[in-house]
């Protein structure tokens, strides 16, 4: 039930004087803002040193998640992504924004420069909002940058060009924070038609959020990152004249609410979803486990490194710290798998402790990234010589009857799922859930983010999680030639940047 349809019941069933009306329309309105946020109040009063932590494992619940906090922001909204798509979900997400905006929330966006397609005139306008300000990290490719520019960064400076913001956090009121491997796009969410990633995410309330925040204002800070305005400051964009600029702002506007509001563009379960949450979240909050987290995150520019596309980063040591610790076992996913000469190492020294490490990675039928599976297949042999547990996911696993919600109204056409997810257990429990793919890249040049939690009961049941992503009926054994079950375009193309000297970029 939408909150107009709610009015409308209890209007028809109660007689009020015009002033009842009008506090019954007032309290709605302050219980519908505020009662959710009063929950985490009493929550994070309840643990002060302490974090509550929140798994979001399927596509659909982190989709919701976000929408509900976004439509319950009080004071502030931070969010970082790497990737903000002009699809569907992105469109929507930036309409929510904007609502929150329009009601007082001072929001504050950093998108990284290398994907970014929304239209010039939309990140403008939407800059223009007295609150909202987007700023973009280190814009060398997109944003107010020419084909002349983005190739003379190329030719002047191949490390910058590709050392990007790979961090994805969503902080509301600085109390509670989403962290983890989705991007703001259709497939992160399980609606795309084609193609959806199976991915991870978790829901921090209370300790942990000021670390998370922490990291994004030194972000906002750094040099790297360029306000909306001062890329397009030598544009012509939106009309210099202000009466002008006022209606072409407005008319963007108008078009986001008009977007939204089309019910072709938000699925009807979707909203009734979100209208029932703040009767869920009394649940939602009574599942957060409170316990130690730890917020990392890697500076702006990942290293002082200026010419090689070396130099490791703050995330690398903490996680590498992680393997170090292990005593008995490590269990990972990760969408690609691309082992520098130090991961090698690294696990070779945890293997001769007596450590098992089973990985759990994409199949080349499964993965969009076939320069990341060239990396992976070079080394596929050695990986599995060295007594390393790998098991390849399908692109049609049996799970996905699970993690997607929508999978009866799909089922007949059932779009390609791939893994996403970057998680770490160790021990069966320290995890880790994050951005960090295990690959150079996130090694040395992307900057990444995420939570590690010390607690035998979370770290336990991801495990099972990403064991059950592993078997029989979703994974194929790296060792039995999965290969086989790609097309033979995949597997020629493949075959191709095995060749090509690209691993330090992978």
């Amino acid at each position: 039930m939408t909150d107009m349809e709610l009015m409308a019941q209890l209007l028809g069933k109660m007689t009020f004087s015009v002033v009842g009306l009008f506090m019954l329309v007032i309290s709605y309105g302050l219980q519908a803002q505020s009662a959710g946020m009063a929950l985490i109040d009493q929550q994070i009063a309840a643990h002060a040193d302490q974090s509550g932590v929140l798994i979001l494992d399927k596509g659909e619940e982190a989709l919701l998640a976000r929408a509900w906090l976004a439509d319950h922001a009080q004071t502030s909204i931070e969010v970082q992504y790497f990737i903000w798509s002009t699809d569907n979900i992105g469109i929507l997400a930036s309409e929510a924004l904007l609502r929150a905006a329009k009601r007082g929330v001072k929001v504050r966006v950093i998108v990284d420069d290398l994907l970014i397609d929304a239209p010039d005139a939309s990140l403008l306008a939407l800059a223009d909002h007295p609150n909202i300000a987007i700023k973009i990290y280190n814009p060398k490719h997109s944003v107010g940058t020419s084909f002349f520019e983005r190739l003379t960064h190329i030719v002047t400076d191949f490390r910058g060009v590709n050392q990007r913001m790979h961090d994805k956090t969503f902080i509301v009121d600085g109390k509670v924070a989403i962290t983890g491997g989705r991007n703001m796009a259709d497939e992160y969410f399980d609606y795309n038609h084609t193609y959806n990633f199976r991915d991870r995410d978790a829901l921090v309330v209370g300790k942990v959020v000021s670390e998370i925040k922490t990291s994004f204002e030194r972000f906002w800070k750094s040099n790297l990152t360029e306000s909306v305005e001062q890329r397009f400051k030598e544009q012509t964009v939106l009309s210099k004249n202000s009466e002008l600029r006022k209606k072409e702002v407005k008319a963007i506007y108008e078009e986001l609410h008009k977007y939204a509001g089309l019910p072709e563009n938000f699925e009807p379960e979707v909203r009734e979803a979100i209208s029932r949450l703040s009767e869920q979240f009394v649940a939602l909050s009574q599942s957060l486990l409170w316990t130690k987290a730890d917020f990392i995150s890697d500076l702006p520019g990942k290293n002082e490194e200026s010419r090689s596309l070396g130099g490791g980063g703050l995330a690398t040591t903490q996680l590498a710290t992680l393997i170090e610790k292990a005593k008995h076992r490590i269990v990972i996913q990760s969408p690609y798998l691309v082992l520098s000469d130090e991961a090698i190492s690294l696990f070779k020294q945890a293997l001769q402790r007596g450590v098992s490490i089973t990985i759990s990675t994409n199949s080349l039928a499964s993965t969009d990234n076939l320069q990341a599976f060239s990396g992976y297949r070079n080394q596929r042999d050695e990986i599995l010589s060295m007594g390393i547990q790998v098991f390849e996911y399908k692109p049609y696993p049996e799970d996905q009857k699970q993690l997607l919600k929508r999978y009866p109204k799909i089922q007949h056409k059932m779009p390609v799922f791939a893994l996403h997810a970057k998680t770490m257990v160790v021990d069966g429990e320290r995890l880790y859930v994050g951005t960090y793919n295990l690959d150079p890249r996130s090694q040395n040049l992307n900057t990444e983010v995420g939570i590690i939690v010390t607690d035998f009961s979370l770290a336990s049941s991801v495990e099972q999680l990403i064991r059950n992503d592993m078997a029989e009926g979703n994974s194929w054994g790296a060792a039995n030639d999965p290969d086989q079950h790609a097309t033979w375009g995949k597997r020629f193309k493949v075959w191709f940047w095995q060749w090509m000297p690209i691993k330090a970029l992978l």
